[in-house]
């Protein structure tokens, strides 16, 4: 299975959309995304052929937003977890490196999806593989947008520019 990580969008709706085409070029059945969509109407790219998950992110103010996501995927609020194909994974903002560190640490996942920095990272340890896909582009973190691809069955993740 192929799982699409993405976080901090932002509003940019033309990195969403790259995003979306990215997702859909690779063939993903799930979409990740680990808060700071922003805004309903940016969520509404996300509403595309494969099933699509969004945590709450600390910009993520819009009322609607909730409503939005859940009219075509699921809003699961501040942190979420799932299994695939036996992979279990945890996704959350990433507002707390404590909690960042804790679901890292807790030896529970195979992997933790986090956002926030904006910064792109993949670290194993102890068999946990944190993974930020990136954001934005902001000063002091990655210079251009990035997702990230979880392919289940080669145990792999990779990123791409958007």
């Amino acid at each position: 299975m192929r799982v699409g990580i993405c976080s901090d969008t932002h509003d940019n709706l033309e990195l969403a959309r790259g995003a979306v085409e990215t997702f859909e070029d690779a063939g993903v059945e799930t979409v990740i995304h680990c808060g700071d969509v922003v805004s309903p109407f940016t969520a509404n790219v996300f509403d595309a052929d494969f099933e699509f998950h969004a945590v709450r992110g600390n910009n993520d103010g819009e009322w609607a937003l909730e409503n939005v996501v859940d009219s075509f995927g699921t809003y699961h609020g501040e942190c979420a977890t799932f299994e695939f194909d036996g992979v279990a994974v945890a996704a959350y903002h990433g507002t707390s490196e404590t909690l960042v560190d804790g679901l890292v640490d807790s030896e529970s996942y195979d992997y933790v999806f986090r956002g926030h920095t904006h910064q792109r990272t993949y670290d194993e340890r102890e068999g946990t593989v944190h993974v930020n896909p990136g954001g934005l582009p902001i000063p002091g973190a990655d210079d251009t947008y990035h997702v990230a691809l979880l392919d289940t069955e080669a145990d792999d993740v990779a990123f791409y520019e958007v």
